[in-house]
């Protein structure tokens, strides 16, 4: 059952992923390929996913015979994204004409969130709490798969989400448009009450078990922690996500 229920979004051989990509009537997620594969064979589909912008993954037999059991998928397969990716230059400047404005930009960063149901909490509370968009890592991070979009909630059909080839350009871009770029990490000095959410603010969290990369944690403008008081050191990435984004909400809604 769960066999059949991954290949509702599954795109097999490369001829219908060629013409997937040609057609872009739906938005491929991913582009998953032998690693024996002969690019020759495969340059066209190669270029074109190069030129959308679609990640390519190259994995053993092995692995790609395990996912998919008795599927003849002649060694390329394509993943069907569960909602079409925002561009993310239309967001930045979506997000700067709200500069000024009664609902200053706030929108979350995610830098190599890979658990499914992490990121469609994170995507939830996005909408919930009023969070004009979201942008994600194109690489090393979960995408907008079906588990996204189901424990989203619909979210997906309301929250832009654009992804980045580089965080760390993100970053620039956003101070660029005057939005204050904030890095949420436990060993930061101020706690994130103590800053100012009714700035344009865009909010980066980090993965699951590492945190915050270091690059982009050194171009943030400032850091700021949960408190915790157990014995644990942080909390589970999307609850800090609610955390930040309702602090924010509050400042604002009391303004």
């Amino acid at each position: 059952m769960n066999a059949d229920k991954r290949r509702l979004d599954l795109i097999y051989g490369p001829n219908a992923v060629l013409e997937a990509l040609r057609a872009g009537r739906r938005q491929i997620e991913t582009i998953t390929i032998l690693e024996s594969a002969r690019p020759d064979r495969l340059k066209v589909l190669l270029e074109l996913a190069r030129e959308k912008g679609v990640p390519v993954h190259r994995v053993p037999r092995l692995d790609l015979d395990r996912s998919l059991g008795d599927v003849r998928h002649q060694g390329v397969v394509a993943r069907i994204a569960a909602a079409r990716y925002a561009d993310p230059d239309v967001l930045l400047d979506q997000l700067e004409s709200k500069i000024g404005t009664a609902d200053p930009p706030l929108v979350l960063g995610l830098d190599g969130i890979e658990d499914p149901h992490n990121m469609g909490s994170i995507l939830r509370s996005a909408e919930c709490a009023g969070a004009h968009g979201v942008f994600i890592a194109e690489r090393r991070a979960v995408g907008l798969t079906s588990v996204v979009a189901k424990v989203a909630s619909g979210a997906l059909e309301y929250v832009p989400v654009a992804r980045v080839t580089n965080l760390v350009r993100l970053i620039e871009q956003l101070k660029e448009r005057n939005i204050w770029v904030v890095g949420a990490a436990a060993e930061a000095k101020q706690l994130y009450t103590d800053w100012d959410w009714k700035l344009p603010a865009a909010i980066f969290l980090g993965s699951e078990g590492h945190g915050l990369h270091r690059l982009v944690r050194e171009h943030c403008d400032t850091l700021v922690r949960i408190p915790v008081s157990g014995r644990l050191e942080s909390l589970n990435v999307s609850v800090a996500a609610g955390v930040l984004l309702y602090e924010a909400k509050r400042q604002r809604d009391t303004k």
